[in-house]
């Protein structure tokens, strides 16, 4: 503990959450001396600052982003906004991602977050120590380094660690026999940024999650010959995008299998596969592992039992992310302060256990834990109740859904509406063309 037994909290990235882990942390100084937040790059926003190039920077680092040239939110800026800080009035609901980046400086400037991010430096190791007096006996040496000069190393010591460091930039490419056969571009949407480079080529494009969909309509439009290739039922497409089963294999030739057996020899074979987890930093003694797309054990998908003042935030996939980091930070912080009790170490195995064998008998897949969908606003009001604090406001969960269905009905159009909050409760929306128009659900009001 530091000086008059306040706690001293390490934040790794520069991400949203990491800015809203850093932003409560500042908000409570009668409890939290000012965060340590370390940041790889020299910019704040993670997966928000867009890089045109791909692969390396000059000084051998990866390049994380994975953002595209022309990308738009797929979540209206109403319910995408850090519930406490809105977005620019004057903002279409679905806004470039330029302006994304902009806000989160926005919220660096008004929660004064500047000064406590120490940008260029890479994370090496977070190791637990036994400390006597410690927050549940434990502390944390941190040691980083400087990426422009790896002389420069230093082990700082903290009551806890938030771990914020995303989970975009680690591709992941399923293992499809024959794969090393192919003789076109291989190449997977994270080093995507323009259609361009790919006009009028044949393309078969793996996946039909948002940034397949959104990529494959970027392809159409340059005249790409498109295939999407998923285990969906159809969608609804742009004319120029075929559809077919997942690719299952690659022949000698590099042709392409498809699940029906049809095939296809495209010049480019790309990815849309999500990403893997890593936490390269992370002690192999706290026992976080990573298993088909689950990282376990945490409880309240946030927390190792064993080492219960590791929070591993932002996991969660199928979210709206901002306010969901901002629910998850304040509920770690009444974990931090004491006004949430943790179940003991046995308690939180149990409910963990729990939970998977829940998922299972429901059919869900390990690797669709993590995927929370429609229940995140039960786990969000959850954590908000057990930490005592203000759950999301009613309209936001209904908003957040009803876009998910104008999404599925016009995929084509949905990002030209026009969303406006009129209260906690109620909303509307319009068109194009400022016509209103039906609320696709009902409001579920939660007591």
């Amino acid at each position: 503990m530091s000086g008059l037994g306040k706690l001293r909290v390490a934040v790794i990235g520069a991400g949203a959450a990491g800015l809203c882990a850093a932003r409560h942390l500042l908000s409570r100084p009668d409890t939290f001396v000012p965060p340590v937040v370390y940041e790889l790059s020299e910019n704040i926003g993670g997966t928000w600052v867009y890089e045109e190039r791909v692969g390396y920077y000059d000084n051998g680092l990866p390049i994380h982003s994975s953002m595209y040239r022309d990308l738009r939110t797929n979540i209206p800026k109403e319910v995408m906004s850090f519930p406490d800080f809105p977005f620019a009035k004057h903002l279409p609901s679905f806004v470039h991602h330029t302006e994304v980046r902009k806000y989160l400086e926005q919220y660096c400037d008004h929660f004064r977050l500047w000064d406590h991010i120490q940008f260029g430096t890479s994370v090496a190791s977070v190791t637990p120590v036994d400390v006597k007096g410690g927050w549940n006996g434990l502390a944390w040496n941190v040691n980083s380094n400087n990426v422009v000069d790896h002389s420069k190393s230093t082990t700082e010591r903290f009551d806890a660690v938030m771990v914020c460091n995303g989970h975009f930039y680690d591709p992941y490419i399923p293992a499809i026999p024959g794969l090393e056969k192919f003789k076109g571009t291989l190449m997977h949407s994270h080093d995507y940024r323009t259609a361009e480079p790919l006009a009028g080529k044949s393309v078969v494009l793996l996946g039909a999650g948002l940034s397949g969909l959104d990529i494959a309509m970027e392809l159409s439009n340059v005249e790409a010959q498109v295939i999407l290739s998923h285990g969906q039922r159809p969608l609804t497409l742009p004319p120029g995008v075929q559809q077919a089963p997942p690719v299952t294999s690659v022949l000698d030739d590099g042709t392409l299998e498809f699940k029906n057996g049809e095939r296809t020899k495209p010049e480019v074979f790309l990815f849309c596969t999500g990403y893997n987890f890593t936490f390269p930093f992370l002690d192999n003694k706290v026992g976080v592992k990573v298993q088909e797309h689950l990282v376990w054990p945490l409880y309240k998908f946030l927390i190792p039992p064993a080492y219960p003042s590791l929070f591993i935030v932002g996991i969660c996939r199928a979210i709206c992310p901002f306010p969901h980091f901002h629910i998850q930070s304040q509920f770690i912080l009444s974990v931090l302060d004491g006004s949430f009790h943790l179940p003991s170490h046995e308690e939180m195995e149990k409910d963990i256990e729990l939970d998977i064998t829940a998922h299972r008998a429901r059919g869900i897949a390990t690797r669709h834990i993590l995927k929370l969908d429609s229940e995140q606003w039960a786990y969000n009001d959850e954590l908000a109740h057990l930490g005592g604090f203000k759950p999301l406001p009613r309209y936001w969960s209904n908003l957040y859904e009803s876009n998910k269905v104008f999404r599925a009905r016009d995929m084509l159009n949905y990002k030209s509406y026009s969303y406006t909050v009129l209260d906690n409760m109620e909303w509307k929306v319009h068109d194009l063309h400022g016509q209103q128009l039906q609320k696709p659900l009902a409001v579920k009001i939660q007591m």
